[in-house]
């Protein structure tokens, strides 16, 4: 199972948003920790692995690691990036910026040759943050989050645009879109209830054929698979909790079996519960 081990980020009383310019060891072991982790590369030849990927990043782009998302430094050279970590409330508590989770977490090189303007912005935002950060503004913490919240906008419209084909940019697509994004709100409010196809495709007001027809359309994998998906993030949680027992992680997260739950958990994760729990805890 690797080297890989949590690392728990003590996020200081200024901001919550811990911002590293000095210098970073060339090398760092695989890890995982709750807050997200955006890395600014400003020498070239920055090889980093997230999950099971290596990405080698060159001066100017930018590397997303997500909450929960095992992830190292392979090498980088000396006084070679800056990286922000917040808070993975952040979020959390946006439904939209939910409910479009599988687009994002699946995102994590932005290159300044393929997306300049993408990653110019990112930038610059990390570099007001740094100023706010080094100030004795009052109203530091705040100022910090809205860029975060500006970047995370940001980023979520440009997976949003590359998930669309040109058929959904027509008006009956946008309603579409509307639709499911109806849903997966109501999915994520409910996700640790008994929670059916049905009672969803219900509650957008269409019939469940055409609801499971749509949602896959537009999520690339199918209701119960994103249901399945919430669920683990749930439960990786509740795993760290050491007086809860595998058990009760699986009813809490919103699965029905532990058979079911030590299957789906495995097919995403790639570890079994105690292992996870073993090697994260």
């Amino acid at each position: 199972m690797g080297n890989e081990s949590k690392e728990t980020i003590h996020f200081n009383t200024h901001s919550s948003i811990i911002l590293n310019y000095e210098e970073s060891p060339e090398t760092y072991p695989l890890h995982w920790h709750n807050a997200a982790e955006f890395t600014v590369a400003l020498k070239d030849g920055c090889k980093y692995r997230i999950n099971d990927t290596t990405y080698e990043i060159n001066k100017g782009d930018i590397l997303l690691a997500w909450p929960q998302q095992i992830h190292g430094t392979v090498k980088i050279p000396q006084n070679s990036v800056l990286f922000i970590q917040f808070p993975s409330v952040i979020l959390e508590n946006n439904l939209d910026l939910v409910s479009i989770s599988r687009f994002l977490y699946e995102f994590h090189h932005i290159s300044a040759k393929n997306n300049p303007a993408l990653a110019q912005f990112v930038r610059d935002k990390v570099n007001t943050i740094r100023d706010i950060y080094d100030s004795s503004d009052h109203f530091a913490e705040t100022r910090c989050k809205l860029c975060i919240g500006e970047i995370l906008l940001k980023i979520g419209e440009h997976v949003m645009a590359e998930n669309r084909d040109i058929a959904e940019m027509e008006d009956s697509s946008k309603a579409g879109w509307r639709y499911i994004h109806t849903a997966c709100n109501y999915i994520v409010e409910n996700v640790t209830n008994e929670l059916t196809q049905t009672e969803v495709a219900e509650q957008v007001g269409l019939s469940t054929f055409y609801f499971s027809k749509l949602f896959k359309q537009y999520m690339h994998m199918t209701f119960p698979a994103y249901l399945s998906s919430l669920r683990v993030k749930s439960a990786t949680s509740l795993l760290l909790d050491k007086n809860l027992s595998i058990t009760d992680c699986a009813f809490m997260a919103g699965f029905q079996s532990t058979t079911t739950f030590n299957k789906v958990f495995r097919d995403i994760t790639g570890y079994s519960p105690r292992e996870y729990r073993k090697l994260y805890r």
